[in-house]
């Protein structure tokens, strides 16, 4: 049965135990005045003009189709399945059509991950990134755990501009950057393990060189957006020594060239209290290949100040998401106090 976008975000709301109004149905853009009176302080004049018809676009899917959409994937979350139906092992993540529907919007409509690398919506150079965390602001209001995968597709992208060799950007750099839901790379960050959470210099994950690739042995124990294709993290090179500098970052994809899962699995999903949306989960590694970014060795390791710049770049990125979910709460104060009427 083809299932349209619409009919998904329709059965998402139920009106019918509704006994207070609220803002779902108005363009969170449009009764944003503190946002517009900011946006002329703080974008160019010609950018500002030239994205606002992309601002108030946003602005009504927010507050209508995106708040529909986010209900939907809430109540239903991923799951993971370890097999496919034929019992090969694929260790694949199933997400609610509505989630599915608001990646389109987000990376492939609007172009989120890729609007401060490369050209999107129209103009004709890369976004700055205050314009990003606009759009993402917006986006917020509706949906917070999809700006996850969103923030770390756009900084995997920049390690790999930054750090990655030529033949690693070959590789990756135009999925990460991609609009076209068929062939896009999504972004993941595997740092956390049970060894070393808060104090990253307990990482245990180990990394050996075969001859001729780098693999991976041990486990994260959170991984951030876990059906990622290209996920960003730390290891410890064979020979290494403890701590902070002994450290090296790999990209790790998902996927083999020859199309092949690589060899890490799933072990299970987290039962989390917000982005529920958005999938996170314990991963082990069994020899997974990953491409390091930097030089590696036991004495020529500076993996963490590289991971520390997208960690940077993310925790913008969730004040932005912090700024979002206040702001919808404004709004529906601001709705609920406009509906009062006198006795």
């Amino acid at each position: 049965m083809n299932i349209q976008r619409t009919d998904i975000a329709a059965a998402g709301r139920d009106l019918s135990d509704r006994v207070a109004p609220d803002c779902h149905g108005q363009n969170f853009f449009e009764i944003d005045r503190s946002l517009r009176d900011l946006l002329t302080l703080y974008l160019p004049d010609d950018l500002r003009a030239h994205l606002t018809e992309h601002f108030h676009r946003l602005g009504a899917l927010v507050g209508t189709e995106i708040d529909d959409l986010a209900r939907m994937a809430d109540r239903h979350g991923p799951v993971l399945h370890h097999r496919t139906a034929r019992g090969a092992f694929e260790d694949w993540i199933e997400f609610h059509p509505a989630y599915r529907d608001m990646e389109q919007i987000a990376f492939g409509d609007f172009g989120f991950a890729r609007m401060v690398h490369a050209p999107v919506l129209g103009w004709d150079a890369p976004l700055p990134h205050t314009a990003k965390y606009v759009f993402q602001y917006l986006f917020g209001q509706s949906e917070f755990g999809l700006l996850c995968p969103i923030s770390a597709t756009e900084t995997t992208a920049t390690l790999i501009r930054l750090f990655g060799d030529d033949a690693v950007k070959a590789r990756f750099l135009p999925g990460l950057l991609s609009q076209d839901m068929s062939t896009i790379l999504k972004g993941a960050q595997f740092m956390t393990e049970r060894t070393g959470g808060s104090d990253v210099s307990g990482i245990e994950l180990e990394a050996r060189w075969d001859g001729a690739n780098w693999r991976l042995h041990g486990e994260k124990w959170f991984c951030s957006c876990a059906d990622g294709d290209v996920a960003l993290l730390l290891a410890r090179p064979e020979g290494a020594p403890e701590g902070n500098k002994g450290l090296a970052l790999f990209a790790l994809p998902r996927r083999l060239d020859d199309g092949t899962r690589n060899a890490y699995r799933i072990a299970r999903l987290k039962d989390k209290l917000g982005t529920r949306s958005m999938a996170s989960g314990e991963i082990v590694f069994d020899g997974a290949v990953a491409y390091p970014l930097g030089e590696v060795g036991p004495h020529a390791n500076d993996g963490l100040k590289m991971m520390m710049t997208q960690v940077s770049l993310s925790r913008l990125s969730h004040g932005a998401r912090a700024a979002s979910m206040m702001r919808r709460c404004l709004n529906e104060a601001l709705t609920v106090a406009h509906s009062r009427r006198a006795p």
